[in-house]
């Protein structure tokens, strides 16, 4: 067993453009399929568009976010909403004000 205290009152690190904030807080030790948790900030500002190179579950636990993808899907999206991104999704995030979301992807540590 692992325990990372207080994880979400930690920002995570900046990863785009002036708004785009990711950091991972666990990873397990699986060398053929590891899987990576953490926290996703978006504030107020450029949206972000990513495309999923790996599965990825996200929960919403604060704000908002407008969440859309390539096929004109379109959610605003609020606490505990759930998502699934399978690999290959281009997703694009944006926010009023911000969002904060939790995630666990299957991809090494630090390498979304």
């Amino acid at each position: 067993m692992s325990h990372y205290p207080k994880a979400q009152s930690t920002k995570p690190p900046l990863i785009a453009n002036e708004n785009a904030f990711l950091g991972d807080v666990a990873t397990s030790l699986d060398p053929e399929k590891p899987i990576s948790a953490g926290f996703y900030r978006l504030e107020k500002g450029t949206p972000l568009v990513y495309e999923y190179t790996y599965h990825e579950m996200k929960i919403i636990v604060e704000g908002s976010f407008d969440i859309s993808d390539e096929t004109g899907n379109k959610v605003h999206a609020v606490p505990g909403d759930v998502f699934y991104f399978p690999k290959g999704s281009k997703i694009t995030f944006t926010t009023d004000d911000y969002g904060l979301g939790f995630f666990c992807g299957q991809r090494k540590k630090d390498s979304a």
